[in-house]
């Protein structure tokens, strides 16, 4: 199946894919690879694969898959290995036809989802009153019991929330002042019951009401609600980040990889995705193509968007060592 693309009939021709399997490699499947299958005729081959090995598989010159699916930041460490291709994007038409954000488009790869992370907290919790924003979450007074907040092993540290709640503007984030930040940490860490290093547990403290308001990734209090657990999530200060896709340094199958690729950008591909997993689409007219229930559900809606922020990846993948071993001792007390 290792046909360079271009040539042979379509019945022979492959394309390898590495996503992250679960749940979200299932939707994939279905809302992506399936569909693209039946226009194109080309096979896809899906390989769950971590960075290491595969970056071992490229730096020996046999990369066993064409297309990468990872996170922005990951693709970011692939080009400082040599690790992917610098992109022709007059072969993928749909970075244009979908309005993929500007700032989501690299030489190396393009962005076409995020995920959220943001507030999460009970509503029973407060006699009626809502958290608004990353000042309230570190309101304890106003909005009494305890957090949770995301251990290094889970995301990235919450640093920009302390200094959002200490007022410094969405747009003046970056560089992250760390000596500040840390400050305002320390100024909650007595009523952090729990650090999360997976993305269920918010949830779960939630649930047992072991705290009254969590960090959490957006995607996950669809399910809480429909258990019936009064969670609701607040976007304001809400931190995106992006996952996209890139093509392997002397991948097999360039053409075909190429071709995947353009397909998964589409507008229509990244609204069908959104079907079969919460995922948030980077291009704004996927939400055009959601009923209006599945757009409100979205944290990418355009009526979210200013509400949240980018992360800043070049600044985290210079910083993110000194920030977890300062996090860690900072956390110890």
């Amino acid at each position: 199946s290792r046909t360079a693309g271009g040539s042979g009939g379509m019945g022979g021709k492959t394309v390898v894919v590495r996503d992250s399997g679960g749940s979200y490699g299932a939707a994939l499947q279905k809302a992506i690879y399936t569909p693209f299958t039946q226009e194109t005729g080309i096979q896809v081959k899906v390989l769950n694969l971590d960075d290491a090995p595969l970056l071992a598989q490229i730096k020996q010159g046999r990369p066993q898959c064409d297309l990468i699916n990872n996170s922005m930041m990951s693709h970011t460490k692939y080009v400082e290995q040599d690790a992917l291709e610098a992109l022709d994007l007059d072969r993928v038409k749909s970075v244009k036809s979908a309005k993929i954000p500007q700032e989501q488009v690299t030489e190396y790869a393009v962005g076409h989802a995020f995920y959220g992370q943001c507030i999460a907290y009970r509503t029973d919790a407060f006699g009626g009153k809502k958290p608004e924003s990353w000042a309230d979450f570190w309101d304890t007074k106003a909005f009494q019991g305890a957090r949770a907040m995301v251990h290094p092993d889970g995301d990235l540290p919450e640093l920009e929330f302390a200094l959002l709640a200490d007022g410094v503007p969405m747009d003046k984030l970056y560089p992250l002042d760390m000596d500040r930040a840390f400050k305002v940490l320390t100024r909650l860490l007595g009523d952090v019951k729990k650090f999360w290093d997976s993305g269920p547990l918010p949830g779960v403290l939630l649930s047992r009401q072991e705290v009254t308001m969590s960090t959490a990734w957006d995607g996950r209090l669809a399910d809480l609600q429909k258990q019936g657990v009064p969670v609701e999530r607040q976007l304001n200060g809400m931190r995106r980040q992006f996952s996209g896709y890139a093509i392997a340094k002397g991948a097999a199958n360039m053409d075909a990889a190429y071709q995947l690729m353009d397909f998964s950008l589409r507008a229509e591909s990244q609204a069908g995705l959104v079907k079969f997993f919460p995922s948030n689409p980077s291009s704004p007219l996927a939400y055009e193509k959601l009923t209006e229930d599945e757009r409100n559900a979205s944290a990418g809606a355009p009526k979210y968007y200013d509400k949240g922020f980018d992360a800043d990846v070049d600044w985290w993948l210079k910083n993110e060592s000194a920030v977890t071993k300062r996090w860690l001792e900072w956390a110890r007390g």
